[in-house]
């Protein structure tokens, strides 16, 4: 992944290399995008009783995992997780733009009430990881940030679709739920609105393209947003939770005296 290219328009064979890699590349995504529907198709026919997107949740926290895996082994010093700076994208980002290109197609296609700025998400999401691959963006050094996005984006997510999940199979409304919302809202506030902007800041400061630093800032807009809607929902739970121990309370007392 770490590999980077001393000048790319130097010869004809090193140009005929580089329109090779763009082929490989193509070949990738397109397939990364089968594998993820042939995932979806098959998860389907498991839990073919389920909603769709109880599904699609199941095929999104496959991939949040393995993303935030592959995205940790990507890291050669802890120390320094940027380091050293890549500029040629590797399979990696291939398998997760065509995750995202899937994410879209389904959203679009089955409806799966996707909101808008779900939608805007991916897309940005999609835009900014085709960039990468993107030949005049081997000037840059931009794919190790993109790698740390993909880290810091997905490692909410398994918890986001716990949420749901649970509510489904008949856990809405339980300690158990709302521990996963939670450990969402934490382990959110903490990758978004904390790593997310020193990531910003890193991307906006750094000899980056204008779409890299546009679609770095679009991001974090949405994720502000989401933070901002998981703030009310905590304080919402907070206080339900607060006033179901209450009535409990109350309840046993006036068995007692009963």
């Amino acid at each position: 992944m770490y590999v980077h290219l001393k000048n790319i328009y130097g010869s004809a064979s090193e140009s005929e290399g580089a329109t090779g890699e763009e082929y490989d590349n193509v070949n990738l995504i397109v397939l990364g995008v089968i594998t993820w529907a042939a995932v979806f198709v098959f998860i389907r026919r498991i839990f073919s009783k389920r909603s769709l997107g109880f599904c699609t949740r199941i095929v999104s926290t496959i991939h949040a995992i393995s993303g935030v895996i592959l995205a940790s082994l990507c890291v050669e010093d802890w120390s320094c997780p940027l380091c050293p700076l890549a500029t040629t994208p590797s399979p990696r980002q291939a398998a997760s733009l065509g995750y995202f290109i899937y994410d879209l197609m389904i959203s679009c296609l089955f409806g799966d009430g996707s909101s808008f700025d779900n939608i805007f998400h991916q897309l940005i999401c999609i835009v900014g990881i085709a960039a990468g691959f993107a030949e005049l963006n081997f000037e840059y050094n931009c794919v190790s940030v993109q790698v740390a996005a993909i880290f810091i984006l997905e490692s909410s997510t398994p918890f986001l679709h716990a949420r749901e999940l649970l509510r489904e199979v008949g856990y809405r409304d339980t300690y158990l739920n709302l521990a996963a919302d939670m450990t969402f809202a934490l382990i959110f506030s903490v990758a978004r609105m904390v790593a997310g902007l020193y990531l910003l800041f890193v991307i906006l400061s750094a000899n980056n393209p204008i779409l890299i630093k546009a679609m770095a800032v679009g991001l974090q807009l949405v994720g502000a947003f989401w933070f901002y809607k998981i703030v009310k929902m905590v304080k919402y739970k907070l206080t339900k939770t607060r006033e179901k121990v209450g009535l409990a309370s109350t309840s046993r007392r006036t068995a007692k005296l009963d």
